[in-house]
């Protein structure tokens, strides 16, 4: 059973685990940093500007005393243990303006007014007065002056932290887009060899720009993936950590207050995802789909401008374009809905509820909480909603990764042939088909098909489109295997054989060859280390290639671009014929290689045909029944059957089907001796068993 999506992505990430934990490390390390700043705050205002108010003691020391009217005062708490303290006083706010009170001062909490020389400090019915003078701002920044070096320090700590975190945003930045781009290269580079390991058939029912669109569009989907959604998500995660870990250590109360956002947000993750799923999984197919549509019209350009198509092609590509903007704008309008318009409710419901329970007291002097703290929770509270601000902006791309991950993974999950390392001694060519039957869905397109191809023989399939040439070479390839009978070189089982091992020591000539993007030499060797430049020249001099490439000026050198578009038909045809030949196959496969050569080159092909085919069994399909006239054996199909077979003297003398279709290619130029029938007493090979015998 295949694994969930989200563990087969963590399986990838654990291929860069190093720089994924250094990365999160550093956003740990960047997040403390960058949450110390309310507590630096909060101390600030607690311990040094508010701290004035504390008790005051007359003092003989100057040090860390603030003098007034030829007098040394220390806060209480600056006191040695063993340091004597003499008359206590105290400082007191009220409105704007500071007041200093010559005793103690029993309760400082209730509303303060100055009136006639004193402080007023009324609580419920309970009114207490103290005499006070009125501090001048000189006045008042002595008591503040001993502060100052605690609140450089407090600076100068913020300034550190300010510094670590810009680091520490760096150095995740940088480690976890490499870790990213490490995951995606493994990721796509698995793909891509999975598509090779896929079988053939495979192919048939998936357009090339659908498997295109997987392996580039989907995968860059991962990719924002691992660095955008995963940036935000882990420091938004790791900072709302931090900043309840914070709200928890300034009060509890007002942490506990603060905990009904988090169920929020995970309901809406889930809803949200619910509905986007399904919009991301029908707008990654249609841009597959408009991947598909253009790679077909590109590779069909000709086509649609000799018969005149591009307002059909046009529509069809703007019916899916204007399918997938409609679901675009879906996506958009729900991100638009949702995403800024929750995270500013949470914000503002979460600050109301807060300033309305916990604010007033700490203003009106009833504090629940010290002024700094309230400030350092709004600081810290304000802190949540940018994380959380990014975590919600990123849930579309979020559902667009995991769409694209699953549809990566189901294209990997596909059966593909196994891949076995090793060779096989290079066989005879012994090819012998057994009662093989074989369908590519339910319908029977080969029935019963028996016959023998000798070492060094060549073999001719000829007979009308559909009647089963081209499958016999798709099972003697093993891109399929039959469902009844057997198929056996030289004596061995062809299932029971790699399929590397088996298509080493074959060669395939297509009637429409494919040529890479390279030189003409990099097609003949396909970047084989084992073939050498001399073999590859020998190679194509042999077919006669160098014959019709003389006048290229860079020879066997020259450039080739996609499919080889710049060269002749002919030309493709050598370069893949040599090909074929450089790589000194057993047996040796012509699939209507001939058919879209001209007279002149055909006859080239000929000629090197009859000294390469020696030492190695050849099939030739081919319709053009004048270049099999010297097989050994040409088997005659029809309807999946193999009617007639024998060599072209013998099926001329038979006067049967073959006879007919002779006849017709060659019309008037047919001469009466080729074309008049011949007894077929003794002819023999149209009534030969199926298998010879051995």
């Amino acid at each position: 059973m295949p694994q969930s999506t989200g563990k087969r992505l963590l399986q990838y990430a654990l291929t860069a685990k190093k720089t994924f934990i250094a990365a999160l490390l550093l956003l740990t390390i960047g997040v403390a940093a960058e949450l110390a700043g309310p507590f630096i705050a909060k101390t600030m205002i607690d311990n040094h500007m508010l701290a004035i108010e504390k008790p005051y003691f007359e003092t003989t020391s100057a040090d860390e005393a603030a003098e007034y009217q030829g007098h040394y005062y220390k806060r209480s708490d600056r006191f040695a243990a063993d340091e004597a303290k003499g008359q206590e006083v105290r400082l007191l706010q009220v409105g704007k303006s500071f007041y200093f009170v010559d005793q103690a001062v029993a309760a400082t909490e209730g509303e303060r007014t100055f009136t006639d020389g004193s402080v007023h400090i009324r609580k419920g019915d309970q009114e207490t007065v103290y005499p006070a003078e009125k501090l001048a701002t000189n006045e008042l920044f002595a008591f503040y002056k001993p502060e100052l070096p605690g609140i450089y320090q407090l600076v100068g700590l913020y300034a550190l932290f300010l510094v670590v975190s810009i680091f520490a945003e760096f150095g995740k930045t940088y480690w976890l887009q490499s870790s990213a781009n490490q995951v995606i290269r493994k990721l796509r580079t698995d793909v891509y060899a999975h598509i090779q390991r896929l079988p053939v058939y495979f192919f048939d029912n998936l357009p090339a720009g659908k498997v295109v669109s997987r392996v580039t569009n989907d995968t860059e989907a991962i990719k924002d993936l691992f660095i955008a959604v995963l940036a935000n998500f882990s420091s938004g995660i790791i900072n709302v950590l931090g900043v309840y870990v914070a709200l928890f250590l300034l009060d509890v109360r007002l942490g506990l207050v603060s905990l009904f956002i988090i169920p929020v947000i995970v309901l809406w993750i889930v809803l949200y995802r619910r509905i986007a799923t399904k919009y991301n999984t029908i707008l990654r197919s249609r841009i597959s789909e408009i991947n598909a549509i253009i790679n077909e019209s590109i590779q069909g350009m000709s086509i649609i401008r000799i018969f005149r198509r591009q307002k059909q092609s046009k529509a069809e590509f703007e019916h899916l374009n204007d399918d997938y903007l409609k679901y675009q704008n879906k996506m958009l309008n729900l991100n638009a809905l949702t995403s800024h318009n929750l995270v500013g409710v949470l914000r503002n419901l979460s600050f109301a509820m807060v300033l309305w329970y916990f604010g007033f007291g700490s203003l009106g002097g009833s504090t629940f909480v010290s002024l700094g703290v309230l400030y350092a929770f709004v600081d810290v509270l304000g802190r949540i909603f940018h994380p959380i601000n990014g975590m919600v902006n990123q849930l579309a791309n979020l559902d667009t990764s995991m769409v694209s991950a699953g549809r990566l993974f189901k294209l990997m999950d596909e059966p593909g042939e196994p891949v076995t390392d090793g060779s096989m001694p290079r066989y005879k060519g012994n090819v012998v088909f057994k009662d093989v039957s074989f369908a590519y869905k339910k319908d029977f397109v080969l029935k019963n098909i028996s016959f023998e191809a000798r070492p060094g023989e060549t073999v001719a399939l000829v007979g009308h489109t559909g009647s089963g040439k081209s499958s016999i070479i798709n099972l003697l390839f093993r891109f399929y295997d039959p469902q009844k009978g057997s198929i056996t070189i030289d004596g061995q089982e062809v299932t029971s054989l790699p399929k590397q091992w088996l298509r080493s020591h074959m060669g395939i000539v297509l009637q429409d060859p494919y040529l890479f993007t390279g030189t003409i030499a990099s097609n003949v060797s396909l970047g084989d280390e084992r073939i050498s430049r001399e073999r590859v020249e020998r190679a194509l001099r042999e077919v006669g290639a160098d014959k019709l490439l003389a006048h290229l000026p860079q020879g066997f050198d020259e450039p080739v671009v996609e499919k080889g578009s710049t060269l002749s038909a002919g030309q493709r045809q050598l370069i893949s014929f040599a090909r074929a030949l450089s790589f000194d196959p057993a047996i040796l496969i012509l699939d209507e290689a001939t058919s879209n050569i001209d007279t002149e080159t055909e006859s080239i092909i000929q000629e090197a045909l009859e000294v390469l085919k020696k030492g190695r069994t050849t099939f030739i399909i081919a319709h053009r029944l004048s270049t099999i006239r010297s097989a050994d054996q040409i088997l005659v199909l029809h309807r999946g059957e193999i009617v007639e077979r024998g060599s072209h003297d013998e099926l001329m003398a038979l006067g049967g089907r073959y006879y007919r279709m002779y006849q017709l290619q060659l019309g008037a130029g047919a001469s009466p001796e080729a074309a008049a029938p011949q007894p077929s007493s003794g002819a023999g090979s149209v009534l030969q068993p199926a298998v010879r015998p051995q």
